[in-house]
């Protein structure tokens, strides 16, 4: 599958993106789709996943203001982000899976916080 992430861009902090992701296939057959992201000199570290039941799980630094979805009618994957601060600075993945860890990534889509 490939996967395109897009929606990045410049914005000021408390100010709100949606990322969105489109598969070039069906999504239901991964038990979890899943947003990732890698600020400059750290490591890439998991947002948000949402299983096929529609079960979701944050890290706790977004945990109240991102919320992820699936449409797999659409095959695609949205990222809500509100409440922006400059540490979500980042470049954010959409990724694909079977199991804990991701099978697929995606290319990646920029995402600026300005303080």
């Amino acid at each position: 599958v490939q996967l395109q992430a897009s929606g990045g861009g410049l914005v000021q902090a408390g100010g709100s993106l949606r990322l969105s992701c489109a598969a070039s296939g069906d999504i239901w057959i991964y038990r979890a789709m899943g947003w990732y992201r890698q600020a400059p000199g750290k490591q890439r570290d998991m947002v948000a996943t949402i299983t096929g039941r529609g079960i979701t799980n944050y890290s706790d630094s977004v945990k109240g203001r991102f919320t992820i979805s699936r449409d797999n009618a659409k095959n695609t994957v949205p990222l809500r982000m509100n409440s922006l601060k400059p540490e979500d600075s980042a470049v954010y993945y959409c990724t694909a899976g079977f199991g804990t860890n991701p099978s697929y990534w995606g290319q990646g889509t920029l995402v600026t916080v300005s303080s």
